[in-house]
């Protein structure tokens, strides 16, 4: 539940094309909020001087470093293509340490109380665990036709890649399940602003 006087941490999940990055632009440019994408806090940690790209080189070996010293992801996507058993290896090495980098960040915030919210986007929240972190979970919801078109026309992905992705995807039940509040996104982002417009008023009110 969401409270006054203090930083509220709110967890944004959703399918692939439900434009979770277009509804968290809206809420970045709107309200007093950081927010954190769990893609670029794993770039992040590959990087040296983290414990994660330590990791991964052993794991890998030096050949899947770049010239200046850094991990080549294009190196890593690679190794990785088509081996689910070295892929759930990294994948063991990244969650975790994803998991610790974000803790990190909403505990300092949270001390500092500089913001009413921090949202923290992340494709696999609900499998990570986040309904323990966060305040609440918000769903982004957008139909599958929706979304089809969306990846279709900015990404160019393929019907047969499409579907492949959103079958290793969680349903919009078990979205449903675990999330306290749903976001429409099916249409333009005025609909969706509504939507979080009102809820953050629901919130302001309680006040």
């Amino acid at each position: 539940m969401l409270e006054r006087g203090r930083t509220n941490i709110i967890g944004i999940t959703g399918g692939i094309g439900a434009g979770k990055s277009t509804v968290l632009g809206y809420i970045k440019q709107h309200y007093n909020c950081l927010v954190i994408f769990s893609d670029d806090v794993a770039n992040d940690i590959k990087k040296k001087g983290y414990p994660a790209y330590d990791e991964l080189v052993e794991l890998f070996g030096k050949e899947i470093l770049s010239e200046d010293g850094e991990i080549d992801k294009a190196k890593m996507a690679s190794a990785i293509f088509n081996d689910k058993n070295l892929l759930k290896k990294v994948n063991n090495i990244l969650h975790p340490a994803v998991n610790t980098f974000i803790i990190n960040i909403i505990d300092k915030e949270r001390a500092l109380g500089r913001y009413d919210f921090v949202f923290v986007e992340a494709a696999l929240l609900i499998e990570n665990g986040y309904d323990e972190i966060a305040d609440e979970l918000w769903y982004v919801y957008a139909s599958e036709e929706v979304r089809r078109e969306r990846l279709k026309n900015s990404r160019g992905y393929s019907d047969e890649k499409i579907t492949d992705i959103l079958g290793k995807q969680l349903d919009d039940t078990t979205f449903r399940e675990h999330c306290s509040f749903v976001i429409d996104n099916s249409g333009d982002l005025n609909r969706a602003a509504k939507d979080i417009d009102d809820k953050i008023g629901e919130w302001r009110k309680d006040a």
